[in-house]
């Protein structure tokens, strides 16, 4: 599986930001799709996390609940994650990710996007 992320870039603390994650492979509705981040210094972070059965499931990290929402779409093998209310802590290199397992670890996707810049300005 290929994925292409897109959408970050530089925006103003309480801005907002739409990221995109493009798959090559399907069936796309198979994977669990995932976001984490990065920022300098830090580890990998889980930032959410989405299934496409039961509903579309979504689960989120603690520092990203109810600012964030994870979003797929099947048909476009694409999925998405809006980012509303950001802080300059939420600066950080965005990465998609899929895999077979729903869980919040990096270590559990087996597919990585390259990721994407995202900057706060205070």
């Amino acid at each position: 599986v290929q994925l292409q992320a897109s959408g970050g870039g530089l925006v103003q603390a309480g801005g907002s930001l739409r990221l995109s994650c493009a798959a090559s492979k399907r069936p796309f509705s198979s994977y669990v799709m995932g976001w984490f981040r990065q920022a300098p210094g830090k580890e990998r972070e889980f930032v959410a996390t989405i299934i496409s059965w039961s509903g579309g499931t979504t689960y989120y990290g603690d520092s990203v609940k109810g600012r964030f929402t994870i979003s797929r779409d099947n048909v476009k093998n694409t999925v998405y994650l809006q980012m509303n209310s950001l802080k300059p802590e939420d600066t950080a290199v965005y990465y998609c990710a899929a895999g077979r397992l729903l869980t919040t670890t990096a270590q559990g996707y087996d597919y990585w996007g390259q990721g994407t810049l995202v900057t706060v300005s205070s």
